[in-house]
């Protein structure tokens, strides 16, 4: 077990510096953008691209995998959909509440430590659950969000803006590009693979630094009227179990269940896939609420609750699993 917290630890450490720079303001809050910008449009997407364009089309684009991952994803989507009803929430926070249960930090947090503790293997599952999220989960959590009575948006415009979202972002076109590169064995002229190479190094680090920023970054919409004392006490809480420990265990069990009925899910796979789950909340859902004008604070202290508890959880999970 402490071989597994002194693997996890670092990458929690540039998280709790980023955390705190911004804290102490050390970092500016205007830089904030900048940094996500930068691992968004350059460093991550040449890091997918790496790992796309060296590994073999079929583990990038495995329909077991794709299968079970999204059975999951929706499974959690409505659990979190249903409990914040219940709990009196309005439509629109309780689709992002559900999207912050169903949407772990995949991009710029697990991919660095799935690479780091399961090797380049470890790829493939895990770019099909970013793909997933990004796509799917996260057109469906706003679709729903607009299922109030006094959204001015039909769901259906909201899919629409949500796929716009989704192909202007680069991280798909990276896979994408990645995949034909693999297919075609192509090989891109020397000195812009060094450049590739170099912004792909540079992503794990600066992409933890920025969740710590990100994290520290005050929201910019107030607690939803007559809910606060319920975000704060109740809620929050109980979507963070959610994240951290009913996720990973429904794809365990969905995964074994799976395998049992005879269909060929790499037993390698299915163990990236729970660690995919057991991650926390991604930290870019807090910006999202706050476009659509939902709870974002309250979005903002499950990633940080989720983020804290999971560097225990998390590498308890691996030792688990490895």
């Amino acid at each position: 077990m402490q071989h597994i917290f002194l693997v996890t630890l670092p990458f929690f450490a540039l998280i709790l510096c980023g955390y705190l720079a911004t804290r102490s303001r050390l970092l500016p809050l205007g830089a904030i953008p900048g940094l996500n910008a930068f691992v968004l449009y350059f460093a991550l997407p040449a890091m997918l691209y790496k790992f796309a364009a060296g590994m073999p089309v079929a583990q990038l684009f495995d329909p077991h995998t794709i299968a079970l991952y999204l059975l999951c994803a929706m499974l959690m989507v409505g659990l979190g959909v249903f409990t914040a009803l219940r709990m009196g929430h309005s439509w629109n926070n309780a689709a992002f509440g559900a999207l912050v249960t169903a949407f772990p930090n995949s991009g710029f947090m697990g991919m660095p430590i799935l690479v780091s503790l399961l090797g380049p293997d470890s790829v493939g599952p895990a770019v099909v659950s970013i793909s997933i999220d990004m796509i799917i989960t996260s057109s469906v959590c706003i679709a729903l969000s607009r299922l109030g009575h006094n959204a001015q948006e039909s769901p259906l415009a909201a899919a629409k803006k949500a796929m716009r979202g989704v192909l202007a972002n680069p991280l798909p076109w990276a896979v994408m590009l990645g995949a034909l590169a693999s297919a075609n064995s192509f090989m891109p002229w020397q000195p812009v693979d060094q450049i590739v190479s170099m912004l792909a190094n540079s992503c794990s680090p600066i992409a933890l630094f920025t969740i710590g920023a990100m994290l520290a970054r005050p929201p910019a919409t107030p607690v939803e009227a007559g809910a606060g004392r319920l975000a704060r006490l109740g809620d929050v809480p109980l979507v963070v179990f959610y994240k951290l420990l009913i996720h990973p265990a429904l794809v365990l069990g969905a995964g074994w269940l799976y395998m049992q009925a005879g269909f060929a899910l790499n037993p390698q796979s299915l163990t990236v896939l729970v660690l995919v789950a057991a991650l926390p909340s991604a930290s870019s859902i807090t910006v999202l609420a706050e476009r659509f004008e939902a709870d974002s604070r309250r979005i903002a202290q499950i990633v940080l609750l989720s983020t804290a508890i999971a560097f225990v959880t998390f590498s308890i999970a691996v030792k688990w699993l490895t």
